[in-house]
């Protein structure tokens, strides 16, 4: 190789030719040959429907209708609106029936302790204009074998499982006997409803709900109320913590929140329980000492959430005692006023309609700013907030509810701008003593009253929890009539809202054992121990 390389016109690394050669057109052996097809050959798929443009003319492709109007596609984006009366028969079958009242659209069974509806306690109070879907029973047809849970029927067991705890025996023997059953299917149509009295029992003393309370107060075993209120399926949710502890914890989160009392109210008909205690939006409801879980009203379950009906608008063009005019006036006006709070999602409102009501004395109009939250909560709030307070909706723009006190609305506190000063200086005499306010202090008083800083009372000889009580009612006017509110956040969240903080708000004077006393006497000011140090 080393000879090869050293002579002349000879190299090993040449180029290759650039040209392939020529092929005789008779050689057998370079005929061309196609490629071979692949073994599977490659499918070939439609474009997709929406790259498809489709004439106009040309009819979308039929769909199978559901079996159950509810799950429908088309119920929820049809126009599908039928007129009711109020009292109206919708739907009957025998004597399973569709009823439009006074409480929206309810369902009657046979047997049942009163008329389902799927909120028990956000029903709104007016009588409903049409309905969305067609008259369909939200419940599982008589014929149904079981109810239903979404699950494949059990196995059947050999052996017996126990239940059920002891129970006290009937015929007054001191032994306990054990009763034992296996879990049964719902008997649908029959129902078993023990008198409330005689469940709830006897009532409890303030020793035994502290010790109900104390377990219960930091546990995370609770029902949560959102939206939609007291539901129907939540009632069957209690009675199945009510199997395990005799108090039920209900945490109630959003709009439900600005009306406890018919959150309380609307429990206790319901279940049969008895709220005794409330903290914020906190509610804690007791089954009843005699409560027997075998023996409870087995209600059925709902398998799908009906469509809401139509209702009256709550904004009118020229509501109650104004005209166009006005109300447009009113609106533009509303431009321009600043919140008194602003509400977060899911928060605790349970001081808003006092809040509410404390804006009024300085403004005949009120602003809420509820940015961030859906369309339907803030205009349900309105439709709360205008009968609660009462008052007179005017605007939901820019997701903020601008109100009207309306014709009607009376002050509170009186207006003693035209009483002389001498009437003021006779008022503020003490009782059983001489001595008179110099004309410099008359002055003043009379100043801070027409200013409104100051509050003239009727009754001089006041109790210290009544004068306390005026005290704060004049505080919170004194606020809304400076526009001096801050910008409460009724947040969402682990932390709660406005309301839902760690004092307790109870609803029994007896329980007063259970927050931590403080140390000044009840009903005393902070002001008296300074004083009294200082004497």
């Amino acid at each position: 190789m080393a000879i090869l390389a050293t002579l002349p016109g000879f190299d090993l690394f040449s180029n290759l030719p650039t040209t392939a050669p020529r092929q005789s057109p008779g050689d057998p052996r370079h005929r061309s040959t196609p490629p071979p097809n692949p073994p599977i050959p490659v499918p070939k798929y439609p474009p997709p429907l929406r790259s498809q443009k489709r004439p106009n003319n040309e009819q979308k492709p039929h769909q199978k209708p559901n079996q159950i109007p509810a799950f429908s596609i088309a119920t929820l984006t049809s126009n599908y609106r039928k007129p009711v009366k109020p009292g109206e028969v919708i739907s009957a079958d025998g004597d399973r029936a569709v009823i439009v009242g006074e409480s929206g659209v309810s369902y009657r069974l046979p047997g049942a302790p009163f008329e389902f509806q799927y909120s028990y306690s956000e029903t709104p109070k007016v009588q409903p204009l049409a309905i969305r879907e067609p008259a369909v029973l939200p419940f599982a047809p008589p014929t149904m074998p079981r109810p239903w849970t979404g699950k494949a029927p059990a196995k059947k067991s050999k052996r017996n499982i126990k239940l059920f705890g002891p129970l006290d025996p009937k015929d007054g023997n001191d032994t306990k006997q054990y009763h034992y059953e296996m879990l049964k299917a719902y008997e649908l149509g029959k129902y078993r409803v023990r008198p409330r009295d005689e469940v709830l029992g006897p009532p409890l003393t303030r020793d035994e709900i502290k010790e109900l309370l104390q377990p219960r107060i930091s546990s995370n075993k609770q029902v949560n109320l959102g939206r939609d209120g007291l539901t129907h399926n939540m009632l069957e949710l209690i009675h199945t913590h009510w199997r395990r502890l005799p108090v039920c914890k209900v945490r109630c989160l959003g709009v439900p929140t600005v009306d406890m009392d018919n959150i309380c109210r609307c429990i206790e008909e319901k279940t049969g329980g008895k709220v005794i205690y409330r903290v914020g939006a906190v509610v804690y409801v007791f089954r009843g000492r005699n409560y027997v879980h075998h023996l409870r009203p087995q209600l059925p379950v709902m398998l799908w959430k009906p469509a809401a009906p139509v209702y009256p608008k709550l904004i009118q063009e020229a509501p109650q005692g104004l005209t166009k005019q006005e109300a447009d006036e009113f609106r533009e006006k509303g431009k321009k006023l600043l919140p008194i709070c602003k509400l977060g999602k899911n928060g605790v409102y349970v001081d808003l309609v006092k809040d509410v009501r404390d804006a009024f004395e300085g403004s005949p109009l009120v602003k809420i700013d509820c940015k961030g939250l859906h369309a339907r909560d803030y205009k349900k709030l309105g439709a709360k907030l205008k009968d609660l307070v009462p008052c007179v909706l005017l605007s939901f723009d820019e997701e903020q509810v601008l109100m009207w006190r309306g014709n009607d609305w009376k002050p509170r506190h009186k207006n003693y701008s035209h009483i002389r000063v001498a009437d003021d200086t006779a008022c503020l005499r003490s009782p059983g003593t001489r001595s008179e306010v110099s004309p410099r202090m008359a002055t003043l008083w009379q100043r801070a009253v027409d200013s409104g800083t100051a509050l003239l009372l009727d009754e001089i000889n006041l109790e210290p929890d009544d004068l306390l009580k005026r005290v704060e009612e004049f505080e919170g006017t004194l606020q809304a009539m400076n526009r001096s509110y801050p910008i409460d956040t009724f947040g969402g969240g682990s932390g709660g809202g406005g309301g839902d903080s760690d004092g307790e708000d109870l609803i029994n004077d007896d329980l007063l054992d259970v927050v931590p006393e403080s140390e000044l006497p009840f009903g005393s000011l902070p002001i008296d121990a300074i004083v009294e140090q200082f004497s």
